[in-house]
């Protein structure tokens, strides 16, 4: 039931794009040029800005479109139809804020705007803003029930966010209003298969091929739901009347070959992976299919099945070695996935990948020493890739091999001088190491390849606020931090320490209690809030906060030990 299927989604990508223009009667002046004779000037004015910001639009000079559509809005203030253009104009610049302000003020004195509601729901839904988006769908459909797209925009809302009975709601009203059209049934279909109601979850898939025969997507809906039930039979039968109308299709193949090897039929279905396994060596479709519908669907038990079969059809395809050891880690067999990713050889597109892996999992299974072994190998295998340099470094720092993590990041950049991972790495190091000068050095470079890096801007911010210097700056550097994560705890905390720093307790108390709620188990964060109940001297709250800190597992237990004593009486 995890597969996913491409022609459904495209669908409903069209659909939501296609969204059709409404007009109010307010805004038919825009439909022809207006005539001169006993026309007002104030829309034939308008209508002309109007039509100059569209030209200029369309040789991509976007700034003066804009301001011509605002001046055609000054001619007509009341016309939702302008601001929803200038709405779009802002969208193209990137501007959502401007764009949202300008839509809501629509839906001020046009409530009932169905266009306005469409598009407010798209921009709300792209920006993250889902309840809004949710509200604004909703309304389109009670305004105007024949919206087929927004149904689809809605449904898919709801499905993303689990709610399965309102987004059935939404596909049964899309059903009753078009009940030609397949799409609707086919998410009842979805959601049935969800809830384990599957007899009614047939009904519906049945129902999408009645009125789309070629829907393959239903076809393997159905032969899921009967793998599902243990119907191997039902199941192959579907799978194989797929592969008589595309007998090219991988995806049947290999569904086809796990219902054989589920029902006992050992030898067609390691004949089918075998062949899958040749083919793999000519076709990358067959491994984009392995990952698409299986890895990425996290189906890792029926990925190793078919994964090792292909294997004996294709024993050097290192490929497949490397997706099997994806395959075992999720399974949770890491001495299995390690000696899979160990098979990738170096002049494989996944070599880097399988390396990176097979040392993350020694790190994971507190095998450090041999990590960094394993890496050293592999570095010579490889000299010049940089991110094998990368991940020596980090696991020297976890050993506290401080000099060795500089020198390993330092040959890093001398491959890549313009890598701000590796900058930003060298920077925590240079920072355990006590060398505060160098670890700023290190961040600065990062954010002068990476102005947007919200990590180095809040870590640069926070070194100088620790310091007590550049205060000015650090306040900068953390609030342009926030603006590319906004509400995030850490960054709230790093700012709230820079008020602290300035003794302005009482704002520091308010941005960590801030932090705290949306990282309530943070050590240093609750260390930070004593720190600042002492300032205000608030005893029992300080010793309170220090105790939680030591709780949620502070590094430095007998420091935050000393703070209490000091304070107890």
């Amino acid at each position: 039931m995890k597969i996913i299927y491409a022609k459904l989604s495209s669908l409903i990508i069209c659909f939501i794009a296609l969204f059709g223009c409404v007009h109010s009667e307010s805004d038919n002046w825009l439909a022809s040029p207006p005539s001169d004779a006993g026309q007002a000037d104030r829309p034939v004015n308008a209508y002309y800005l109007f039509t100059a910001a569209h030209m200029v639009m369309k040789n991509g000079d976007i700034d003066q479109a804009i301001e011509l559509m605002r001046d055609a809005l000054t001619k007509d203030p009341e016309s939702a139809y302008l601001k929803r253009e200038l709405a779009r104009l802002w969208l193209m610049k990137k501007d959502t804020v401007t764009a949202i302000n300008l839509l809501e003020d629509i839906l001020v004195s046009h409530p009932d705007d169905v266009e306005t509601l469409i598009l407010s729901g798209k921009v709300y839904q792209n920006v993250g803003e889902k309840t809004k988006a949710v509200e604004a769908f909703a309304r389109v459909i009670r305004l105007d029930p024949y919206q087929q797209s927004i149904y689809l925009a809605l449904g898919a809302m709801y499905m993303e966010q689990q709610q399965w009975d309102e987004a059935k709601t939404v596909y049964e009203q899309l059903v009753e209003k078009y009940p030609g059209f397949y799409a609707g049934y086919f998410f009842l279909g979805r959601i049935h298969a969800i809830q384990n109601d599957h007899q009614a979850a047939k009904r519906y898939f049945e129902k999408t091929l009645d009125l789309e025969p070629d829907l393959v997507e239903s076809r393997f809906e159905l032969g899921a739901l009967y793998k599902a039930e243990k119907k191997f039979e039902q199941a192959a039968s579907i799978y194989k009347n797929i592969l008589k109308r595309d007998p090219n299709s991988i995806l049947a193949k290999m569904a086809l070959g796990h219902v054989y090897f589920q029902n006992g039929q050992k030898k067609p279905a390691s004949e089918i992976f075998a062949s899958l396994g040749r083919l793999s060596m000519t076709d990358q479709e067959v491994i984009r299919t392995l990952v698409r519908h299986y890895l990425d669907a996290q189906d890792y038990e029926t990925a190793i099945i078919i994964i090792e079969g292909m294997l004996k059809g294709a024993p050097d395809n290192a490929d497949l070695n490397y997706l099997a050891g994806v395959a075992l880690d999720g399974l949770g067999k890491k001495d299995e996935a390690i000696k899979q990713f160990k098979q990738v050889v170096p002049n494989s597109r996944f070599f880097r990948n399988a390396a990176v892996h097979t040392a993350l999992l020694y790190q994971e299974m507190d095998q450090l020493k041999t990590a960094i072994d394993f890496l050293l190998e592999t570095i010579d295998k490889d000299p010049q890739n940089p991110e094998f340099r990368l991940y020596l470094g980090s696991f020297y720092e976890q050993a506290e091999a401080y000099d060795k993590a500089v020198q390993t990041l330092e040959k890093g950049l001398e491959l890549d001088p313009d890598n701000p991972r590796i900058y930003f790495r060298l920077g925590v190091v240079y920072d355990k190491w006590g060398k505060k000068e160098e670890s700023i050095d290190a961040m600065r470079q990062v954010v002068k390849y990476e102005p947007d890096n919200a990590n180095a801007l809040n870590y640069l911010g926070y070194t100088f606020a620790e310091m007590g210097i550049n205060l000015d700056e650090a306040e900068q550097l953390i609030r342009k931090a926030l603006e590319y994560k906004p509400g995030d705890g850490y960054i709230t905390d790093s700012l709230a320490w820079v008020y602290y720093k300035r003794g302005l307790y009482e704002k520091a108390l308010q941005l960590l209690k801030k932090a705290v709620e949306v990282v309530p188990d943070d050590p240093i964060i609750r260390e930070h809030i004593g720190d600042v109940y002492d300032k205000l001297g608030m005893t029992e709250q300080a010793i309170d906060s220090y105790r939680q800190s030591i709780e949620q597992g502070h590094t430095d237990k007998a420091a935050i030990e000393e703070k209490i004593r000091q304070l107890s009486p």
